[in-house]
Parts: C-alpha cells; structure tokens; sequence
C-alpha cells in the first residue's frame, strides 16, 4: 500500500507543477480559440442576441468580400519581399558580428537596442525617416541626384516596401543574434579539419557553417513566415489615412471587421482562416525540413 502510495505521488509530482500553466493555457489559449471557433459560425455584435448563420461567415469572404482578398495579397507580398531579405541580411550580419576583432561586443550590443523599440515607436521613427518631402532618406536620395524619389508610406506603390524597410531595422538586431548563437554553436574543430583538407573560407562556408547552420535557418524561416502574417502594430499606426487600402494587412483587416464594423462573427472566421493557413504552413514546413536541415549531432 506504501509503495503504490509512493508511485502515485511521484506520478502527479509533474501534473502539480504543470498545474498553473495548464490552467492559464485553458483560460487564455485553449478556451478562447474554441469560443473563436464556435462564435465564427454565428453574427454577433456586442448590441444583439448570437444568431447561428452557420457557414455564411465563409460564404461571404471567400465569394463576396474584395478586402479579405486584397489583405491577402497585401499580406502575400510583403512575405514574399520580407522573408528572403530578412534571412539573407540577418545572416550577413551575424557573419560580421562572428569576427573576432576589437569593440565586437559594442556592435553587437548597438545592433540589438533596435529589437527592444515597440513597433508604434518603431513606426513614429520610421515615418519621420521616411518623409516624403523633410526625410532623411529622401534628402540623402536627392544629394545623389535623385530628382524624384519615393513616396514611401504616402505611395501607395511604395507602401508596402517601405515597410519591408522598416522590419529590416529590427531584423539587424533579433535575427543577426539568434544566427550568431547558431554560428557559435558550430564546432571549431570542423573548421580546422576542412582547412586541412585544403578548404579556404568560400568552400568552407558552404560545406560546413551553411549545412549545420540549417537548424537555425529553418527556426528563422518558420519564424519569419508567421512574423508575415502577424504584421500590425507598425502598419496600424503608419496607416492612419496615408496610404489608403496598401497597406490593410490582413490582422488589420480583421481588426477593423472585429472592432470597427461590429461583426465579431465575421471576425471570428477571419481569425480561423488565418489559424487554418498558419497551420497548412506549419506542417509543410515541419513535413520539408528532413530534406534540407541537418544537425551537428546527426553528422
């Protein structure tokens, strides 16, 4: 009787410490996500009585709804712009910042402060940097000689690349440390076993810091997607009548759905289609990765 009394305790030992995160995944995860659900098949607003509808939420987006459309091919563009770029800047300067030279830990603390910025402070910024008519990028572009430069934020041909530019200032700090970890995580001794078969640094970084660099590239891929389709704070506040629909990301749009029109219902399906396309893009990636991500322990 002692014995299985012993085993019991030690088996709900863990469920004891789980207990709180358990509870809180139930209240603000789990619960929320099945209300969302459940209150997508439905028209309600926070005026009226719940009315079931049940798939015409569906229905309406995807034959009669143009904005859900355009946000996302506003959002399909800028992933398609950012994600590439992001990974190829944050990797070139985690290169940099992997030399071993005077002040390093300076620069690398420089590049990182932008990472801590909110993205309204981050938009405020960007905004004033990218003025059309008194921005620094603009007056720079006109010294050179450009005599008509972008319109940035206020063109709505520009909007979303401006915006590219904007999450590339972050991208130097966040994704440039999270690649270093990776880069010092490589074994030296694989550097000194490829120099003694003759490898100078060009092969040397393709045949051994890319290869076991993959873990981290495809953490930052996965990462970068779904930042894509996450994109609001920065847009929202640049947004404010500039440059009308360019920039209706699809958070935004179902912001404005949810809180500004009153359809929560609506809302609410909007918000289970983005789960359903995050997940799509989860499991292709996670079903890939096996061809191309190599780690140091499987060599």
């Amino acid at each position: 009787m002692q014995a299985t009394n012993v085993r019991l305790r030690r088996a709900l030992t863990p469920w004891i410490f789980l207990l709180p995160w358990l509870i809180g995944a139930a209240a603000f995860t789990i619960g929320p996500a099945l209300f969302g659900f459940a209150m997508s098949f439905t028209s309600w607003n926070l005026r009226y009585p719940i009315e079931w509808v049940g798939l015409d939420n569906y229905a309406e987006m995807l034959t009669d709804d143009y904005r859900f459309w355009l946000s996302l091919r506003i959002t399909g563009f800028f992933l398609l712009l950012s994600v590439p770029l992001y990974l190829v800047v944050g990797l070139a300067t985690a290169l940099l910042l992997n030399q071993r030279v005077w002040g390093i830990r300076f620069f690398r603390t420089i590049l990182f402060m932008p990472s801590v910025l909110s993205g309204v402070a981050v938009a405020i910024l960007w905004l004033l940097l990218l003025n059309p008519d008194r921005g620094v990028v603009n007056t720079l572009l006109r010294a050179v000689g450009v005599s008509d430069p972008p319109g940035w934020f206020q063109d709505p041909a520009w909007a979303v690349q401006a915006l590219v530019i904007t999450g590339l200032w972050g991208v130097l700090g966040n994704g440039a440390i999270i690649y270093l970890a990776g880069l010092q995580n490589i074994s030296p001794t694989l550097y000194e076993a490829a120099m003694i078969d003759g490898a100078g640094a060009w092969r040397r970084f393709w045949s051994v810091t890319m290869p076991l660099l993959t873990p981290t590239l495809f953490f930052m891929l996965l990462t970068s997607i779904i930042g894509a389709f996450q994109v609001f704070d920065t847009a929202f506040t640049i947004n404010r009548g500039r440059s009308g629909d360019s920039l209706r990301f699809y958070l935004i749009y179902l912001w404005e759905a949810g809180f500004r029109d009153g359809r929560l219902g609506y809302a609410a399906a909007l918000s289970m289609v983005l789960f359903l396309i995050g997940t799509v893009v989860v499991i292709v990636l996670l079903k890939t990765q096996d061809r191309w991500v190599h780690y140091q322990d499987e060599e």
